[in-house]
């Protein structure tokens, strides 16, 4: 018997249908079904197992509160898109009878991703709550992923940037309590191998394997002389201080979660433990970066 666990958007009629069949075609073979999922630990209960399966049905938001939740078990991720885009889903609703069929018949891989975590801090070092926009059941869509109120998880970038248009953000760096450089451009950001096609890409900096382990500080539309990116060893950590009289703001997975004052500060390192998603058919990242651009061989 499989224990199947699932997140999901409940301001959305197409997840909860999805969530109810689900349910209803598990519990019938006899697999045990826990849905809303909120982690494993449940007050005066203890910890309970962790899920063989985690489902996240909603978008991409979705699916990184799943990733935030599923991650100290690690329990295997499944993406299931409701949402308008949802890069990170493997498979729709309509397929899911048989995308469960070949989970439980152990016909599926599972695929890595390195995170990152995320805190910041005021001038006098006290921690900052960082917005999260998760409710009570864990299914906002704009949830970048939580750590606890004084820390996110980040799958994609840590970005800090500029609030006020026309102007810049002026940051100080630190590589692991070394300091680095001042920068001064329209923003900075840390982002992991998987966000190196998402705004890393946009802001030129390099496209990295998804397999590999490493963080990529990249300035965005730097107003200095050096502004390439710089690739950092995983075990290396990032700490971005605001200089400026001009707050910025910090944006994790496209959602603003604090506006950080001059003296404000946040570090940036690996995540607690990778994403583990599930996957049917192995992903040719080469391929798909081909197609993506539509580069064509010689």
């Amino acid at each position: 018997m499989a224990r199947i666990a699932f997140v999901f958007h409940s301001g959305r009629a197409v997840a909860l249908k999805a969530v109810e069949d689900s349910r209803a075609w598990l519990q019938e073979r006899g697999h045990e079904v826990v849905a809303p999922w909120r982690g494993d630990r449940t007050p005066g209960e203890g910890v309970a197992p962790p899920p063989d399966l985690v489902v996240a049905i909603g978008g991409d938001g979705t699916m990184l509160r799943a990733v935030d939740l599923a991650g100290p078990g690690g329990s295997p991720v499944l993406g299931v898109n409701v949402g308008a885009l949802g890069y990170l889903t493997e498979t729709e609703p309509s397929a899911l009878p048989d995308v469960f069929g070949r989970f439980l018949s152990g016909e599926f891989t599972v695929e890595e991703r390195m995170i990152l975590e995320v805190a910041a801090s005021d001038a006098h070092g006290k921690a900052i709550a960082l917005k999260t926009s998760v409710d009570d059941e864990g299914a906002g869509d704009n949830a970048p992923g939580i750590g606890g109120r004084n820390s996110l998880l980040a799958l994609n970038e840590v970005v800090v940037e500029k609030t006020v248009s026309g102007h810049t953000v002026r940051v100080a760096t630190a590589i692991s309590g070394r300091p680095f450089l001042t920068y001064v451009a329209d923003g900075l950001l840390v982002a992991t191998p998987t966000g190196s096609t998402a705004y890393n890409l946009s802001a030129r900096g390099p496209i990295v394997s998804p397999s590999l382990h490493a963080l990529l500080l990249t300035p965005i539309s730097a107003h200095m002389l050096f502004d390439r990116s710089v690739v950092l060893d995983p075990q290396e950590w990032v700490k971005i201080e605001i200089l400026d009289a001009r707050p910025a703001a910090l944006v994790v997975d496209g959602i603003r979660v604090a506006t950080l004052e001059p003296g404000c500060s946040i570090v940036a390192r690996s995540g607690p433990h990778p994403a583990r998603f599930v996957t049917f058919a192995k992903r040719d990242f080469y391929a798909i970066l081909k197609a993506k651009f539509r580069l064509a061989d010689r």
